[in-house]
């Protein structure tokens, strides 16, 4: 079955995102209770270290001090889901992509499976290591915070995280569409970061630029970011967004795949 050949194959990769991205956040997180013990110094240091756009980049940090404000600057506002979205494209190119260039797909779709329920499986493989990746992630991030005495829900912190694999799950998305639709890993890896890095400009630094600021509908990051999880719980309607984004993205790469003369 692909859906369990995907995994095994993504299956390093995984632990080892897995083991980075939760020393990172363990790392960060630990020190929470120095911050609380002194929030006049800290929040002086984070507005002088990060002063005009750059403070806009990492979400204002006007709330730092608090357990949410934190949570929401250091784990869910850019490190955090940025290392989940270079883990969706990596994960997503080596979906379809990967193995055309390397000469191995041709091999697979000669088997009894036909084009579209192997860019489904493909895909449903690509998801649940996501999923794996977020549930391991989640765990590790609501422990630390309850041994930090952060106070925050686990309810608040399931929102955030959901965001969070929402997010990489479209851009995980995209990157296998790409490679379904290309054969090539670069174009996904290339259309990724700069729909990444350009909709995380456009929602935070966009909204003091009204140039910029009515590209905000299209950027991913604002259907991830504008409900503040964290503070207010599951945006339900901006969540939407991105699962029926993913869904659409998913359906084009089927219908692309199924067209496209990969040499056999």
């Amino acid at each position: 079955m692909l859906v369990s050949r995907t995994l095994r194959e993504y299956r390093r990769s995984l632990i080892g995102w897995a083991i980075g991205i939760c020393a990172f956040f363990t790392m960060y997180l630990s020190i929470y209770p120095s911050i609380k013990a002194s929030p006049d110094v800290y929040q002086g240091a984070a507005l002088a270290k990060y002063p005009g756009a750059l403070r806009d980049l990492m979400g204002g940090l006007n709330d730092f001090t608090s357990a949410s404000g934190y949570l929401q600057t250091l784990v869910y506002q850019l490190f955090g889901p940025m290392l989940f979205v270079v883990c969706a494209m990596l994960l997503g190119t080596r979906a379809i992509a990967q193995p055309e260039e390397a000469g191995t797909l041709e091999l697979t779709v000669t088997l009894p499976i036909d084009r579209k329920n192997l860019v489904l499986q493909r895909f449903a493989g690509l998801m649940l290591a996501l999923l794996a990746l977020c549930a391991v992630t989640l765990l590790v991030v609501w422990g630390v915070s309850v041994s930090a005495d952060m106070g925050v829900g686990f309810d608040r912190i399931l929102a955030g995280h959901t965001g969070v694999f929402l997010l990489a799950a479209l851009f995980g998305t995209l990157a296998l569409t790409l490679g379904a639709a290309t054969g090539r890993r670069v174009v996904g890896m290339a259309a990724v970061g700069v729909l990444a890095v350009g909709g995380y400009i456009v929602e935070t630094v966009g909204k003091n630029v009204d140039a910029i600021s009515w590209l905000k509908w299209i950027s991913p990051f604002h259907y991830y970011l504008d409900g503040q999880p964290i503070y207010n719980g599951f945006p339900w309607g901006d969540y939407l967004v991105l699962a029926g984004a993913t869904i659409v993205l998913a359906l084009t790469a089927v219908l692309a795949f199924d067209r496209r003369d990969v040499g056999v």
